[in-house]
């Protein structure tokens, strides 16, 4: 069963990069004198060769591309949003399903502030980060990492969630894979997985032929349900019927919950302002474009869908989705029908790809910060945040397991996350827009993240942001008190934990930094170390330089810079120990080896290609690291 599911996803792969080739997004053009033959190699083969880092600003993408990575999780919300609506209101009864179009309404001016917010928070935060940044700026390091485990969390669920409803659209049209259904979602989360690891450029450009699909085949089914509504040709949905009764009145709470199962639709609306940084330049301006488009067809298509439900007599069942209901009544059963739902089950997977674009990016502004393991803002060899997205694939596989891949157990857990950093935003930006209510006129005051100036617009943008605020907010309760006897106390539970397991994290690399920074503690041991090392394995250790004992060279993204005191190469009491050495993008084109680089045939290298580091020691002084990172490119 393994194999069969790896053979599925490397045969997906490799169609994968051959639609990349037919399309033109081929691999940068190799060099005259990096033109060799390569090493056949699996890694290689399913991600790609390696990228060199000055490679990075063509690993963006642009509106068109970024429309389709950062709005797929946002776009699946209205294959459900209408009828989460419905089935609320089918507790008071099926006369007040119209009420649904007055509370899609209010949803989608909910998602005007959520947008005009945000293109806010692009434009006055260019580097990215969303919610995380702004809190951390405005707010203090306490509600920044309560945003950031907020966004970690939803976006886990988002990856678990989509791909557990597109798994019960797959099984529920062919039955016999039932049993099945958690192998199905686990290698559907492998190849995003994989297919992110290669890069966003190449991601988004593979994800935008289905996003589109969808969007395409939505409009249309609105476009002609409307015209036959205009021409009194819409028929009515058959062969469904209710089976909840109405079994409360209905009163305020019930609307409000309502509005709160309804507001999934704009989960995921934070996504472009978190990722901004994947964008061409302009970037500020491409993301705040997308997130313009986004907010446009979200509403269109939200609205649309919740006024022809209503007029068609769609109805919230289990064995058939509104969606569904509704192509069926404007087609027939046929073949656009058919694409309509396939277009659905494809949106509902493809959510999951918001999450592995933008579930990186946040943890590593996190672990940047030190409130999460260093690991976490590496780039991998396709300038990825790779331990990110490795992280989130194997974190939503073991959810997807334990709850069996079933969707209704994983709802409950969904949306209180991604609504809780809205109101972490909201209130950011609120304080924000205060400082800048206090400057004058040509003040520029600059903060952590930001550049603060006056603007005499600040009371009414302000006001927008404490509205949304303040609905943000109410959603949260709402879901909380509806949804915690079904599992939203786990969530409640969950995100203080981790802001807790965060700040521990961040406690730990304080007092590391301390202890490092001790000059009179760190250096007599590693004196110590080195000189028993010379003096007990003199034919491993290749020198000691007496003039550089004090200088350190380290790992750019591993250690505090300056504050660790260690040898040029890194030298441990074993003859074949692997040793920490500069590569040359030559070596590292042409594929490298740990074992290449030990303690035994370290001298044979130096000997061959040079000490990398001695450009570095000519002066004395302390390597400035723009400089080491400058003459490795």
């Amino acid at each position: 069963m393994l194999v069969g599911i790896s053979l599925i996803v490397l045969v997906a792969v490799l169609s994968f990069r051959v639609f990349l080739r037919s399309v033109g997004v081929a691999r940068p053009p190799v060099q005259a004198d990096q033109a060799r033959p390569r090493r056949l190699s699996l890694r290689r083969l399913i991600l790609g060769p390696p990228l060199p880092t000055h490679e990075m600003p063509r690993q963006t993408v642009g509106k068109f591309v970024g429309l389709a990575v950062f709005a797929s999780d946002v776009l699946s919300s209205v294959a459900y949003a209408t009828e989460e609506m419905l089935v609320v209101l089918a507790l008071a009864g099926v006369a007040y399903f119209g009420l649904s179009i007055p509370i899609s309404i209010a949803i989608s001016l909910l998602l005007i502030i959520l947008t005009i917010s945000y293109r806010q928070t692009i434009f006055a935060y260019p580097n990215g980060g969303g919610a995380y940044i702004v809190s951390r700026d405005n707010l203090g390091e306490g509600p920044a990492q309560t945003a950031g485990a907020a966004l970690l969390t939803d976006y886990i669920l988002t990856v678990s969630v989509s791909i557990a409803s597109g798994v019960a659209q797959i099984v529920s049209a062919f039955p016999v894979l039932v049993p099945w259904r958690v192998e199905i979602a686990v290698a559907a989360i492998v190849f995003m997985m994989l297919m992110n690891l290669r890069g966003v450029r190449e991601s988004g450009t593979f994800f935008a032929v289905p996003t589109y699909f969808f969007i395409a085949a939505m409009l249309s089914m609105l476009g002609v349900g409307f015209y036959q509504f205009s021409t009194g040709q819409l028929g009515q949905v058959t062969d469904v019927q209710l089976e909840v009764q109405a079994a409360q009145p209905l009163t305020l709470f019930l609307l409000l919950r309502a509005f709160s199962s309804g507001a999934v639709a704009v989960t995921g609306t934070e996504a472009v302002s978190n990722g901004i940084t994947a964008f061409r330049e302009p970037k500020s301006r491409n993301a705040a474009a997308t997130m313009a488009w986004m907010g446009i067809l979200i509403g269109t298509m939200f609205i649309g869908t919740t006024i022809l439900a209503n007029h068609a007599g769609a109805l919230p069942v289990e064995n058939e989705t509104v969606i569904s209901q509704l192509a069926r009544t404007i087609y027939g059963r046929g073949a656009l029908h058919l694409v309509t739902l396939g277009a659905t089950t494809i949106i509902l997977i493809l959510a999951a790809n918001t999450a592995f674009a933008d579930f990186p990016r946040v943890a590593a502004l996190q672990s940047a910060d030190g409130f999460l393991p260093r690991q976490l803002t590496y780039r991998g060899s396709r300038l990825v945040f790779s331990w990110g997205i490795v992280v989130l694939a194997g974190i939503s596989s073991l959810l997807v397991a334990i709850f069996n891949a079933d969707v209704s157990g994983l709802i409950p857990l969904y949306a209180i996350g991604v609504f809780l950093s809205f109101t972490m935003s909201q209130s950011g930006m609120v304080v924000r827009w205060q400082k800048i209510g206090h400057l004058r006129p040509g003040d520029v005051v600059e903060t952590r993240g930001s550049v603060l100036r006056f603007d005499p617009q600040w009371r009414f943008k302000q006001a927008i942001n404490a509205l949304g605020a303040l609905i943000t907010t109410a959603v949260i309760v709402v879901l909380a008190v509806t949804k915690f006897a079904q599992g939203a106390w786990i969530v409640i539970i969950l995100i203080p934990t981790l802001v807790l397991i965060f700040f521990r994290i961040h406690r730990h690399y304080q007092e590391v930094r301390r202890r490092l920074s001790e000059h009179e503690v760190a250096e007599p041991v590693m004196k110590e170390v080195l000189a028993r090392l010379r003096r007990n394995m003199p034919q491993s250790v290749l020198s000691w330089n007496e003039a550089a004992r004090k200088r350190v060279l380290v790992d750019y993204n591993q250690n505090a810079w300056g504050r660790t005191l260690a040898s040029i190469y890194s030298v441990r009491p074993q003859p074949k120990a692997t040793v920490s050495t500069p590569i040359t993008w030559k070596e590292l084109e042409r594929g490298v080896r740990i074992e290449d680089f030990r303690m035994d045939n370290l001298r044979e290298r130096v000997k061959k290609i040079g000490d990398l580091w001695a450009p570095l020691l000519e002066e004395r002084g302390r390597a400035k690291l723009e400089t080491l990172y400058g003459a490795s490119d």
